[in-house]
């Protein structure tokens, strides 16, 4: 009578080396965020790429000021942001002390475009438009009110542009984009800056989350809202003589014409994946990772573009050392679960089509770091990242997918007319070319079309198939299997060692 029990041993030793197992840790739980619009597009693909793993994940885009209100009011499991907890304060940045605890997660670096829609006075599109910190802070304070102004034609290498008024284009609300712009203003043209926001009752000692209680800011403002509305708006042609801070991969899905802002080192960069990373080398890490910035705005380096920054994600944890706005761990194991294994993926997979859509994988550095930010949520060691299991292409010294930064078309002293030449044809080919998944060949063929370097026109999204997350885990099927097929073939077995038993 020994066998049945030795049968058993056996097949649930098969079972196991079949997989069929409990699950390790909680079943993953709805994760519910909302905040950045700056991170929305990858969010969107990492949103997507976690639902088809079988984790349940949602994130709606309403700014980050309202991501992290919600977060911390305990609507949502998690936030998107640019701004930290210190901007919600007002003058005088209070932090609001959050009861729940809470982590800044690095997910993504990204920049801000300088979008705008300007014609010549032949009524060719200015799709070349130079424009240096300085007289970008001008602009968007008010200082510089036409684009027919000296500053801009010197910039644009003689380039007189119409005697036509300059709309400054701004976001509607709270908005962590707002912030990074204005952060960005004061730090390259304080002079500018602190005398016209003193004037308009903007804070001068945290960032500006909001215009909207001073809508007279600029001459001709115009408030709209959301990133989706403001880059579809300065597109089009009721858009003409507009100008606009968005991220820049709104710039690239809608088509719209992003400024060659001048950095530090003298040299007009757009903010391509390489541009931003050089920037944020100057980044500086506070002890909670939230960032510094003045000196990404004001770095030497040739190739940075200076309208840069990390985007977070904001997750509760538990109570440990190096952390001390972590205050315990999410009441539910299983959203705790879905942060694991979703974070996991965006610290690595997640990356590697960032530049393709607008932004800049992370550092391995900050990658690491998503890894150190999984192991504060479960409390257990933290997983090294390498270039053998972590996708991510910086750590293979790469960044990715998308189109190279392109040379700058005014270098030299060039006249805008021989660098550029009439806009239509060029743009034509290079985004024909870049349809077939080569952004070289586009400049290539662009720069036959033309005559000269058309390489700069090139910055159409381009599609991918997503890495994604690892599929769901087929031990349920497995399990469902064994608990149906196994239990007739175990009765049938035992059956048959009785009948032996009882024969002899």
């Amino acid at each position: 009578m020994r066998w049945p029990g030795r049968l058993v041993l056996v097949l649930a030793a098969l079972l196991v080396a079949l997989g069929v197992a409990a699950p390790a840790g909680a079943t993953p739980a709805r994760a519910n965020g909302s905040g950045s619009t700056y991170v929305a597009l990858a969010m969107q693909q990492w949103v997507a790429d976690g639902q088809s793993a079988g984790l349940s994940i949602n994130y709606l885009p309403t700014g980050s000021p309202d991501g992290l209100t919600s977060f911390a009011g305990g609507l949502t499991d998690f936030a998107g942001t640019e701004a930290e907890f210190s901007a919600l304060g007002g003058e005088g940045g209070a932090d609001p002390g959050l009861g729940r605890g809470y982590q800044y997660v690095p997910d993504v670096a990204g920049a801000i475009a300088v979008m705008y829609n300007a014609v010549d006075k032949a009524g060719n599109k200015v799709d070349y438009l130079h424009l240096s910190r300085r007289t970008i802070a001008r602009i968007f304070t008010g200082d510089i009110t036409k684009w027919s102004d000296p500053a801009i034609t010197a910039e644009n290498n003689g380039l007189v542009l119409p005697d036509q008024p300059i709309t400054v284009v701004y976001r509607a609300g709270q908005s962590g984009t707002t912030a990074l712009f204005y952060d960005f203003v004061q730090n390259v043209a304080p002079d500018v800056f602190t005398p016209w926001a003193r004037s308009h009752r903007l804070p001068t000692s945290v960032r500006i989350i909001q215009l909207d209680s001073s809508p007279d800011f600029a001459p001709k403002t115009l408030a709209l809202t959301g990133s989706d509305q403001i880059a579809q708006f300065v597109a089009s042609p009721g858009g003409l003589w507009s100008i606009a801070y968005d991220e820049f991969g709104y710039a690239l899905t809608y088509g719209a014409s992003a400024a060659w802002v001048q950095n530090q080192s003298g040299n007009y960069v757009l903010p391509y994946a390489e541009n931003i990373s050089s920037a944020l080398e100057g980044a500086t890490l506070r002890p909670d990772l939230s960032q510094e910035l003045s000196g990404v705005y004001n770095s030497p380096n040739a190739d940075a573009y200076p309208i840069s920054a990390y985007s977070y994600i904001v997750t509760m944890c538990k109570a440990v050392g190096d952390r001390p706005t972590c205050k315990g761990p999410y009441p539910n194991p299983g959203i705790s679960e879905t942060f694991t294994k979703w974070l996991r993926y965006i610290a690595c997979d997640g990356q590697v089509n960032m530049a393709r859509i607008g932004y800049s994988p992370l550092p391995p550095n900050l990658s690491q770091e998503v890894a150190n930010s999984i192991a504060r949520l479960t409390g257990t060691a933290p997983e090294v990242l390498d270039a053998g299991n972590c996708a991510n292409p910086r750590f293979s010294g790469n960044f990715g997918g998308g189109p190279p930064p392109p040379p700058d078309p005014l270098a030299g002293g060039k006249t805008p007319d021989a660098a550029a030449g009439p806009t239509g044809d060029a743009t034509t080919v290079a985004d024909a070319a870049a349809a077939t998944g080569s952004a070289r060949t586009a400049a290539s063929a662009a720069k036959s079309a033309k005559g000269g370097s058309a390489t700069w026109r090139v910055a159409a999204p381009v599609a991918y198939d997503r890495p994604g997350l690892a599929k769901p885990s087929s031990w349920p099927l497995i399990a469902l299997l064994g608990f149906v097929v196994v239990p007739p073939v175990v009765v049938t077995v035992v059956r048959r060692v009785r009948r032996t038993s009882t024969s002899a």
